[in-house]
């Protein structure tokens, strides 16, 4: 059996997702370009809905809170953009939805790129993210350049290194 391990997750810290919005939400409150304006942005663990006058203003919180998770290292992979519905009072609504975990269809991909590389590792999924062992410390971190040299869909973090 493998004598070293590492872990590849995609989550997103939610402490720092909020700290990300209160920033967004301060910085709508002062722009002159809000004033009046009737914008909210609401999260809870999974999604981030935006509600506000219209699109050219939704394009605008969009963007401000693009840059404001940007700052606090959190990919922008991992936002889902829902599309852009009516809501009450002729104002619009977009739900952005937070991906974590890595699926098991989505996972084929990264298990394909670990086995090209032809290294002696192991890479197998369990419950959303993927587990990589080996007897050598040193393909476990060619493994980890591998994989953040891909363009994959999904934010890659590593974990768990043992």
């Amino acid at each position: 059996m493998a004598d070293f391990s590492f872990d590849v997750v995609s989550k997103v810290d939610a402490q720092e997702l909020d700290n990300a919005l209160n920033q967004a939400r301060k910085e709508i409150a002062g722009r002159f370009d809000f004033k009046h304006s009737k914008t909210q942005i609401d999260n809870t663990e999974k999604q981030i809905t935006i509600l506000t006058d219209d699109e050219l203003k939704l394009r605008n919180v969009v963007d401000i809170i693009q840059t404001r998770a940007a700052k606090r290292g959190i990919s922008l992979k991992a936002f889902e953009y829902g599309t852009v519905e009516p809501a009450a009072g002729g104002a619009v609504r977009q739900i952005v939805t937070i991906k974590s975990g890595i699926p098991k269809d989505k996972s084929k991909a990264l298990i394909e790129a670990i086995k090209a590389a032809k290294l002696k590792v192991a890479a197998q999924l369990q419950d959303e993210q993927l587990r990589v062992s080996s007897k050598n410390k040193d393909d476990l971190q060619k493994v980890q350049q591998i994989l953040r040299a891909l363009d994959y869909e999904l934010p890659l973090q590593f974990v768990n290194y043992r």
